[in-house]
């Protein structure tokens, strides 16, 4: 029978995650490189005590609904939802704003492992592998150092991380084929293609199938053996743009707004300086 990795619909492609996985996320910061409509399905199938690995915890919809994200979903959709029982993640907070893990948090009602960044990934990647761990230079002095074994090499103090392993991993990629061979767009290009591979099922989520050799080999990022099931989002994304007269209460959409369009102002300034634009 040929390969076919393509799964239906995104509710298909969570059936089996049940209560208690651990569930890695792929995606950097922005909504773009998130699995957005896979997150949108486990909420919707309601499982509890989750323990997830990713980079946010989410900034949620409504900052990604107003700078036009089609898809704006992340993590906070599990958080918010009281999905989560532990959050594995580099940048847990807001720094504008208290978000929603921050409050349950605050409130005793998650727990989180804090993981340097450049960590994170390697663990990942150290699973994915079928590594024993690796050992990193980071944390050496600091209270990340707490029960980890130190190891001296070359003249230098490293810390030995374990891998982390995880049930699923929930990824996105910009186009995919039935194999599950999937290339990847911008800074959708980080944790998702370390995370492919790193879990027992890897589910990808993609903008687009393309049919069998349409992917240049040379190109591809993940190889189909690292994938186990490929689901496509609509050509044309749900409609849930807001009025414009409804007036957010969401403190962090608001300073965000601001922040883009004060760095878009900034740019075009420079450009001009610079006599790379004409008006």
């Amino acid at each position: 029978m040929p390969i076919n990795k393509i799964v239906a619909s995104f509710d298909e492609a969570v059936a089996d995650i049940e209560d208690g996985a651990v569930i890695m996320v792929g995606g950097f910061g922005t909504v773009v490189s998130i699995p957005t409509l896979l997150l949108e399905a486990l909420d919707r199938k309601g499982v509890k005590n989750l323990t997830t690995v990713s980079n946010t915890t989410g900034f949620g919809a409504d900052v990604w609904r107003m700078q036009g994200a089609p898809f704006p979903e992340d993590m906070d959709i599990l958080v918010r939802n009281g999905r989560i029982k532990k959050a594995i993640v580099s940048a847990p907070v807001s720094a504008l704003y208290v978000n929603n893990f921050e409050k349950l948090l605050r409130a005793g009602k998650v727990k989180i492992e804090m993981v340097p960044q450049g960590t994170l990934a390697e663990r990942v990647r150290a699973a994915r592998a079928g590594l024993g761990g690796v050992y990193v230079p980071v944390g050496v002095g600091t209270v990340m150092e707490k029960g980890k074994e130190k190891k001296t090499i070359g003249g230098r103090e490293y810390l030995l991380e374990l891998p982390i392993k995880a049930d699923f991993a929930l990824i996105h990629a910009h186009k995919g084929d039935r194999w599950g061979n999937l290339v990847y767009r911008g800074t959708s290009r980080t944790f998702n293609p370390t995370m492919a591979g790193a879990a027992k099922v890897t589910i990808a989520e993609v903008d687009e199938i393309v049919e069998l050799g349409e992917l240049d080999p040379e190109v591809i990022v993940t190889p189909g053996v690292y994938v186990d099931r490929v689901v496509a989002r609509p050509k044309i994304a749900p409609a849930e743009e807001p009025s414009e007269e409804v007036e957010t209460a969401d403190a962090q959409a608001i300073e965000s707004r601001r922040r883009f369009q004060a760095e878009i102002e900034d740019v075009i300034k420079a450009a001009k300086e610079r006599g790379l634009r004409h008006e």
